[in-house]
């Protein structure tokens, strides 16, 4: 006997930032209209970016949770852990999930984040290795970390070097193995990478950069890895942290246009009707190139969210998507690195950077021609990131300020943010 289907007014795929903002967005205008979440993960709400501090024992799992059962109780919504949507039938309003129910909506969001992307490399699936993605992945390489002697991380994006610093800190000889010429190459320049690297070596940690893995094959240790130039490694540990992709299998045969992510509007609207984006999964217009991009971080999926959860329920005061700024915080060995917008400099654009050596500290902000800032990046050094990237968006001209701002990018730029915040 066929099931009944289900029926909601507002489904939601996905349970992290962006869905639990649309949440929030939708309720502030429609108080009563059913909400649906369902999610593939088995657990409450949390966000990707504690992970790797339930991987160093600094935050207890229990406590990493953004809702509880109280919250949706409250806020009228059916919360559905372990339900990964299957198919999606945008034509006929229907997605279908991976215990084959399916569910009718009004309004969808597809808010179904990101995964481990894993390199094609010969041999991979022959040897046992971690990515960090899920609280059951921070779990589990928790339980490794302590018994690891010889642990290599496969790239030096921020998710590998947070998960390098607790191996090294667990007392493991680590070794990180990055192809780009530098780390953490799609956040910082050249001179804040040279600092960060200088902190993981003076810690102990081996870094080859310029090194890629041409074969991983079984050993005694755990895995042996094979490098470009010959240079073999053994690994009782292996993390594979080269980036993620959002999965998009489901929406094969549903109408909705993807690329590297969903393809959406301003409104985050979908190419399918009824339908929406948002976060991780989302390919959205960038600021600066005015072309969708992916802009994988946690301030983006909230704005997002917020977007679509207005447009969905209809709410007048929705303000569209002003473009994608990327915005990236990186804590490591007491330090702290952020950088915010593009290190493109623009055509007529001026470069202004400061450092001291004693302190360690390194600035470098980028001025368009007409004296705005389109990126700045520091190492120990203190500013707002929201406040930064707000500056860029509103396209603040800072010319009169300019050597105040520099100086002291935290104070200034809180100053103009309180006289033109609206």
């Amino acid at each position: 006997m066929d099931r009944a289907i289900e029926h909601t007014k507002y489904l939601i795929a996905g349970s992290s930032h962006a869905a639990l903002e649309a949440i929030n967005a939708i309720r502030m205008h429609d108080a009563e209209g059913p909400i649906t979440v369902v999610t593939r993960d088995s657990h409450l709400p949390y966000s990707p970016t504690v992970l790797p501090y339930v991987v160093s024992g600094k935050s207890a799992p229990a406590r990493i949770f953004l809702r509880d059962e109280d919250f949706f109780a409250r806020n009228k919504v059916s919360y559905r852990p372990e339900s990964a949507l299957k198919a999606l039938h945008a034509e006929e309003n229907t997605a279908e999930l991976a215990d084959g129910s399916s569910i009718v909506y009004e309004k969808l969001l597809l808010a179904t984040g990101a995964s481990p992307a894993i390199p094609p490399i010969p041999g991979i699936d022959t040897v046992s290795y971690h990515v960090l993605r899920t609280l059951d992945d921070a779990l589990k390489l928790r339980g490794a970390i302590g018994a690891s002697k010889q642990a290599v991380v496969l790239g030096a994006g921020l998710v590998g070097m947070h998960a390098a610093e607790n191996l090294v800190k667990a007392g493991a000889s680590v070794t990180i193995v990055e192809m780009s010429d530098q780390l953490t190459s799609g956040y910082f320049d050249k001179v804040a990478a040279d600092m960060i690297e200088q902190a993981f070596r003076d810690a102990g940690a081996k870094i080859m950069t310029g090194s890629r893995v041409v074969r991983l094959e079984p050993s005694a240790a755990g895995a042996k890895l094979t490098l470009e130039n010959g240079t073999t490694l053994e690994a009782d540990l292996l993390l594979v942290a080269t980036g993620v992709k959002p999965e998009m299998a489901y929406l094969n045969g549903s109408g909705v246009e993807h690329q590297q992510g969903i393809l959406v509007d301003d409104r985050m609207q979908t190419t399918a009707a009824n339908v929406w984006a948002a976060g991780d999964c989302a390919q959205a217009r960038g600021f600066f190139t005015g072309t969708p991009v992916m802009n994988a971080i946690l301030p983006d999926a909230t704005i997002q969210g917020r977007v679509a959860g207005m447009a969905m329920a209809g709410d007048p005061g929705m303000q569209d998507y002003a473009g994608g700024v990327p915005l990236n915080t990186y804590h490591f060995f007491g330090r702290h690195a952020i950088s915010v917008g593009s290190s493109k400099v623009p055509e007529g654009g001026e470069v202004v950077t400061r450092f001291d050596e004693q302190t360690g500290r390194y600035l470098k902000a980028i001025f368009t021609a007409d004296g705005c800032l389109s990126g700045i990046f520091g190492v120990n050094e203190f500013f707002d990131g929201g406040v930064m990237a707000q500056l860029i968006l509103r396209r603040i001209d800072l010319t009169p300020l300019r050597e105040r701002f520099v100086a002291n990018p935290l104070a200034v730029g809180r100053e103009i943010m309180s006289q033109t915040w609206r």
